[in-house]
């Protein structure tokens, strides 16, 4: 850090204990650890009566928080929290429109700086006491909403782990979180809601309950005047593993809804009305990081469940096998369920949206790939040899789009088009600087089960009505020597 960036620091600190007094009684902050859109957190040293030191974090959220969602907030850290990786609450200060939350402080690594030397064993416990994490907050009705990396501490020498960041949280329709209940969305009359929240200086802004338009994509959202309700997640028996396995006779039901009562003539085609321009556009809950939000977030499905965390717990899942993070990167909703799509397939993902009550369009037909070949061509990418750095970088894009586009046969550099190649790599997966195919084969993983990727395919279960739940998970095979 800068010695200028140490002073703006230092005139935060010094304004937080001028904002709530009591604190500079208790604490000594020593530097600042983390900022997001609606809280900075700080380390801080406080003194107990017995005359001990204890490391603490201090979350500090902005002044225009909503008074309802930050006592949400500390309603899900002390009622959830404590207990299975969820990060608890210690106290929490008030001095008027300022609050500052005292949690805890867990020392912990930067994800993107240990994925490539983590072994096997270590990430199926990374993804174990995860899924810990999330059963034990979905068991109270919880919905994260915020599933990451960054929001999952992980102490690798110690093998401690915390969930935390509830400032986005929602809960289910039997949440044990009172407030959660006062915080839930209001249901929609008909098709559309009122109109979109609109933004002053024109950013988009995931955290709010918003609609994005989309130009010239080749995607396009079409909404059918009915839609499925997929509020209940039933424990039902899968048969098998995918969006591919839905039942037949949920399929006909929603092609059914989606085909009664049109509401124009541009249903189910390729362009949009004059009519449906004028609708007030429907409004969703949206919250949450890009590159990690399920399918029925980005289509706007206003019945959203815990699923959308399990989603999320396979975007990392996918990190972790396949050594690439970040592994999607879109600008919009709509490129980033294109490039869901790369991987999923496009059938798949049209006919997983109709069973949450959406119509999707594609302009083109994108096969489903195989996981596991994915992710094992991924990490075993081939460290080039010496040479101008551009064409290096080049070489390589080229090498994994030959893995993202023709898993089954390898097809030679000269039919690849390398430059077209490095910039679809870059937009979808960021890949290391130095990474060898010997080093991708220590630690185990050369020897990956096919379990793993049983898994990962049920957590990217593209219908959140059969994605994998929790419970689940942690009772699935791949885990069966940690119970």
């Amino acid at each position: 850090m800068s010695s200028g960036d140490t002073a703006g620091v230092a005139k935060e600190i010094e304004k937080l204990y001028a904002a709530v007094p009591q604190l500079r009684n208790i604490f000594y902050i020593k530097s600042k650890i983390g900022e997001g859109t609606f809280s900075s957190v700080y380390l801080a040293i406080g003194r107990l009566r017995s005359g001990e030191d204890v490391t603490f974090a201090l979350k500090h959220l902005i002044p225009t928080s909503h008074p309802t969602r930050i006592a949400a907030e500390l309603q899900c850290l002390s009622v959830a929290g404590g207990e299975d990786n969820v990060m608890g609450v210690k106290y929490c200060f008030r001095n008027k429109d300022h609050v500052v939350i005292v949690m805890p402080y867990l020392e912990h690594e930067c994800f993107a700086d240990i994925l490539h030397s983590l072994s096997l064993e270590e990430t199926k416990e990374y993804m174990f006491n995860l899924l810990k994490a999330l059963r034990r907050i979905h068991s109270f009705g919880i919905v994260h909403r915020d599933v990451k990396p960054s929001n999952f501490l992980y102490n690798r020498s110690l093998k401690k782990f915390a969930l935390v960041d509830f400032g986005l949280a929602q809960g289910t329709p039997d949440t044990k979180i009172d407030l959660l209940k006062v915080l839930q969305p209001k249901k929609q009359e008909g098709l559309f809601g009122s109109s979109a929240q609109r933004s002053v200086f024109g950013e988009r802004n995931f955290n709010v309950h918003s609609a994005v338009t989309t130009d010239n994509t080749t995607l396009k959202a079409v909404k059918p005047s009915k839609m499925l309700d997929v509020t209940t997640r039933k424990l039902a028996t899968r048969k098998t593993v995918s969006a591919k396995s839905t039942s037949s006779s949920v399929n006909k039901k929603a092609s059914s809804i989606c085909q009664t009562s049109l509401a124009c003539d541009c249903y189910a085609k390729d362009q949009v009305c004059n009519i449906c321009l004028a609708r007030t556009r429907q409004v969703a809950p949206r919250a949450g990081t890009p590159g990690f939000r399920a399918p029925e977030v980005l289509t706007k499905c206003p019945h959203q469940t815990t699923a959308i965390d399990m989603w999320s717990a396979g975007i990392i899942f996918l990190s972790l096998l396949s050594g690439r993070y970040h592994f999607f990167n879109a600008a919009d909703d709509m490129n980033a369920l294109a490039q869901i799509m790369t991987i999923r397939g496009s059938k798949e993902t049209i006919q997983a949206s109709k069973c949450f009550g959406k119509n999707l369009l594609c302009s083109k037909e994108l096969p489903s790939k195989d996981l596991k070949t994915l992710c094992e061509g991924l990490r075993s990418a081939v460290l080039l040899p010496n040479g101008d750095q551009h064409d290096i970088q080049k070489q390589r894009a080229a090498l994994q789009m030959q893995i993202m586009e023709n898993q089954d046969g390898w097809f030679s550099p000269e039919s690849s088009n390398i430059t077209h190649a490095s910039s679809m790599v870059a937009s979808c997966v960021s890949a290391p600087d130095n990474m060898d195919i010997e080093q991708s084969n220590h630690n185990g993983w050369d020897r990956v089960p096919n379990e793993a990727y049983h898994l990962l395919d049920r957590l990217l279960d593209m219908n959140p009505a059969t994605r994998i739940t929790a419970e689940e998970a942690l009772i699935h095979p791949l885990f069966k020597n940690m119970r």
